[in-house]
């Protein structure tokens, strides 16, 4: 095979598909990127079995044929190389000649043949959204996703499609993150993606109103964004039943600015650290005020922020990390936080509509806890 490319074109190629690279495996071609070269385009493929990704560039192609080159090796040449264009080629016996104006390299490639084959996806179930639109849902879900994989499918964020509406729902067991939008799509459909997945997916996606595509199989899920294609197994398994987990009735209701909330918990929470570990206690007060104290080993901090509450006085422990996540990604100046008693998990909306839903749940607070 020979081809010549832009090295610009190919280097941003060559870095997007090396994070689908297996980085160790005891099958050696999984830790290179598959290249094949057919009537003016170069494809380029990484896979490791579980997430797979691939794309073309232009390319002026002498030969057609393919190879499969160590993904790091290739990736650091392609990305030194001095000049504009790169010719590339291949022969019989695997070795590959790289060069790009005065810098010439050859390396040892591996047989196409031994690259496994992409799982396909038979299904006719398809669902569209903006770019834009996707990024935005996956990133205010995903940092709710189970990091351990004792329940592995809670390691992954379960999209529902129903009744011309996108959901995206993330749990780790201690708190919930829930984003839904609009669809023209008529399709029903439920499944889980692994979270690594959504996190290469989400450095595709642009702010654009360019539509991404979904593919949805019975065990893949393939995404076509762009020139890009992303294929990856679903997580099997039973998701939380998260209609239940949300509280139906609150006995206390606030309104809250976003920006003053999370700058008063990061202060409080200076004297929380890894080996000295303490929840965050909330106190709701119907002056209208949020009275946010913790006590550790090295002291005490006590701040205070304004509030529109209604309802019962509330006195309650937090995580003060997970309810900082859910704080910035509500991506909003102020929000409405429902609460029903100090042992029910606190509820964070929007203050108008319901295009998200974040909760926390409560840690119980001891008597010397102040």
């Amino acid at each position: 095979m020979k081809f010549t490319c832009d090295r610009q074109k190919l280097n941003e190629a060559v870095l997007n598909v090396q994070r689908a690279v297996s980085s160790k495996s005891s099958i050696p071609a999984l830790e290179g990127i598959l290249l094949t070269a057919k009537t003016n385009a170069v494809q380029l493929c990484g896979f490791d079995l579980e997430i797979g990704m691939t794309t073309e560039i232009e390319a002026d192609v002498e030969e057609e044929g393919s190879i499969v080159v160590g993904a790091k090796l290739f990736g650091d040449i392609v990305h030194r190389l001095p000049a504009q264009k790169v010719t590339f080629s291949a022969d019989d016996k695997q070795i590959t000649q790289i060069k790009s104006g005065e810098a010439k390299f050859s390396i040892t490639g591996i047989s196409a043949e031994e690259y496994p084959e992409f799982p396909k996806i038979n299904s006719e179930k398809s669902a569209k959204l903006p770019s834009k639109i996707l990024k935005g849902m996956i990133r205010q879900t995903i940092f709710a996703v189970a990091e351990n994989d004792a329940k592995p499918v809670y390691t992954g964020t379960l999209f529902e499609i129903s009744d011309g509406k996108v959901r995206l729902v993330s749990v780790d067991g201690y708190r919930l993150a829930i984003r839904e939008e609009k669809v023209s799509d008529k399709e029903k459909a439920s499944f889980v993606v692994p979270g690594k997945t959504l996190n290469e997916v989400m450095k595709l996606l642009s702010d654009s109103d360019d539509e991404v595509e979904l593919l949805i199989g019975m065990r893949h899920i393939m995404f076509h964004i762009g020139n890009y294609t992303v294929i990856s197994r679903l997580l099997e398994g039973d998701f939380l039943d998260w209609h239940a987990a949300i509280p139906k009735e609150s006995s206390t209701e606030v309104r809250v600015s976003v920006p003053e909330f999370i700058s008063s918990l990061e202060r409080v929470s200076l004297l929380i650290t890894e080996r000295l570990r303490s929840p965050a206690r909330c106190t709701f007060s119907s002056d209208g005020s949020i009275r946010l104290s913790c006590a550790t080993a090295i002291g005490r901090a006590n701040d205070r922020l304004p509030a529109t509450i209604s309802g019962n006085k509330v006195e309650i422990g937090f995580n003060n990390h997970y309810m900082l996540d859910a704080l910035r990604n509500t991506e909003c100046d102020e929000v409405r936080i429902s609460l029903n008693g100090p042992l029910s998990p606190i509820t964070i909306r929007p203050c108008e509509g319901d295009s998200f839903l974040f909760l926390v749940l409560p840690v119980r607070l001891k008597s010397g806890d102040e």
